[in-house]
């Protein structure tokens, strides 16, 4: 066979090695979230706090489905920009106190 019809070498990672990755990283960033949301509740009673927490819970959880789905850029950019800015508002809420 010439080298034309052969067929060239993927780079990087096949759609479902994507998707698998996210997923695994949406279950990571979802327990990570309940963890601090157990810790933080435990440390203030507040619903603020378990608001903020709940949202991440929800945001990751739809990363993950969206990852299962194929929409593996969505998921990161829920993952990524969302999560942050749950956590982040939390922690803002919490410092004007």
């Amino acid at each position: 066979m010439s080298q034309a019809n052969a067929s060239p070498e993927r780079q990087g990672l096949t759609p479902r090695q994507a998707r698998r990755i996210r997923i695994a990283l949406s279950a990571v960033i979802m327990t990570a979230v309940g963890l601090a949301l157990v810790l933080r509740v435990g440390s203030t009673h507040s619903v603020l706090t378990m608001g903020f927490y709940g949202i991440a819970l929800i945001l990751s959880g739809s990363a993950l489905v969206l990852s299962r789905q194929g929409r593996t850029r969505v998921a990161t950019a829920v993952l990524g920009v969302c999560v942050a800015l749950a956590v982040a508002a939390e922690w803002v809420v919490a410092a004007l106190r």
